[in-house]
């Protein structure tokens, strides 16, 4: 029988990403404060009453209110982020149940069930305090807000005043209300926006990632554009030309079609020459478009070349794929802040490093060879000898490193 990693028991928390961790953080955040409310309160239902069932009816209201405020506010945050529909009966009939309990504790006090108010303006504040939870997150002008904490706040003062006269009993009520249900409404508020803020910014820095991806294929379409552009509009009309001339049976119609074939075989070299500097492009070239990618994409790039001898061309031309390559991975694989690229040459092999935090749950992925990115980098460096790896570390990093030799004949064949 296995043993269990402590690994294992963090893998449901690890595979997360931080956008996804954070929301997981505040729903159990908002569950945690109703468990609190049904735990603190269900006992001060049953002293509210002197009557057994009345304690009983009391104190399984309290507890279906916070079960209704912890799912109420669950569809409430997923309102709150464009996933569902407004819950508003689930919100209503909370809101009503805490009104209805708050009034029962009063009510009970009233009449002389309950002889101590401190217990009866417990039950009612902080009813209405939990109750607000949830319809805080629903609300959208802020001053909506203060007006539902004036509102329970007025509302436990009126109960309050209805069943004693007292001074002192109103200040406390009015206190204790309205600190407790302004705690719950900021409380509420302030997570529903910061989880809203938090995967908006996650939006955007995809968003960045896709536009960088883009913008280096719009790139490569303009190079191709300019080298070929001319060149085919050039070999449409020197064609049309010749089929004006066959047809009127003119010899000069041999002559523009030679040189349709010459400015053909042209625009293949040239296209040639465009692939081949896209497919070699130096690894300087790769390691400051790296940099430039990552950091629009809000992830710190720090690169680190060393003062060792630079290797040869056919290796920084292997190398700046796997550079091309790692920036790729780190975009798509990774919730990455930063990325780390490191390469050393010297007693003769070169070895490129990239290392990034921010792992999602794909580094065996990676590490096994499943997809097409990785298999491919290693069957470009086969033919140069050399070796790719790539895993998570024990720090939760990721790593990805090349090594070749730098002085190997294969390079002859290659060029």
């Amino acid at each position: 029988m296995g043993t269990v990693s402590p690994r294992m028991l963090t893998a449901w928390w690890d595979r997360r990403s931080d956008p996804a961790r954070i929301e997981l953080y505040t729903r159990w955040t908002f569950h945690s404060f109703f468990v609190g409310e049904a735990l603190g309160f269900a006992p001060t239902a049953v002293l509210a009453a002197s009557v057994l069932w009345a304690k009983g009816v009391l104190a399984g209201a309290v507890v279906v209110h916070a079960v209704l405020g912890a799912v109420a506010t669950s569809r409430a945050l997923d309102w709150a982020l464009g996933r569902r529909d407004r819950p508003t009966g689930l919100l209503v009939t909370q809101g009503v149940l805490a009104v209805l309990v708050g009034t029962a504790s009063m009510v009970l006090h009233g009449v002389g069930r309950q002889p101590d108010f401190r217990v009866a303006m417990t039950l009612c504040g902080g009813l209405l305090a939990f109750g607000a939870t949830p319809l805080v997150i629903n609300l959208r002008p802020a001053r909506r807000i203060l007006w539902l904490v004036c509102g329970a706040t007025t509302l436990a003062v009126g109960l309050a005043l209805a069943v004693t006269g007292t001074p002192r009993g109103l200040v406390a009520a009015a206190v204790f209300t309205l600190l407790l249900t302004g705690a719950m409404t900021f409380t509420g508020r302030f997570s529903a926006w910061l989880l809203g803020a938090v995967l908006e910014l996650d939006t955007a820095r995809e968003t960045q990632a896709r536009l960088a991806v883009a913008e280096e294929r719009l790139r490569f379409g303009r190079d191709l554009h300019d080298v070929l552009g001319r060149n085919l509009s050039v070999i449409a009309l020197k064609s049309e030309l010749a089929a004006q001339l066959a047809q009127r049976g003119s010899a000069a119609a041999v002559e523009q079609m030679a040189e349709v074939q010459r400015i053909a075989r042209e625009s293949q070299r040239e296209m040639r020459d465009v692939v081949r500097g896209y497919r070699e492009a130096g690894l300087d070239a790769e390691l400051a478009g790296a940099r430039g990618v990552l950091e629009a994409a809000g992830i710190s790039c720090r690169i680190d070349t060393g003062r060792a001898a630079r290797p040869p061309q056919p290796v920084q031309s292997a190398l700046a794929w796997v550079v091309r390559e790692g920036t790729t991975n780190v975009l798509r694989h990774a919730d990455a802040a930063q990325c780390t690229i490191t390469l050393r040459a010297g007693a003769g092999r070169a070895v490129l490093t990239m290392e990034n935090d921010g792992v999602r749950d794909r580094p065996q992925a990676h590490a096994t060879g499943v997809g097409t990115g990785l298999p491919g980098l290693r069957e470009r460096l086969g033919p140069l000898h050399g070796t790719l790896t790539a895993g998570a570390l024990a720090d939760g990093r990721f790593r990805l490193t090349a090594e070749l030799p730098t002085h190997d004949t294969a390079w002859d064949d290659e060029g």
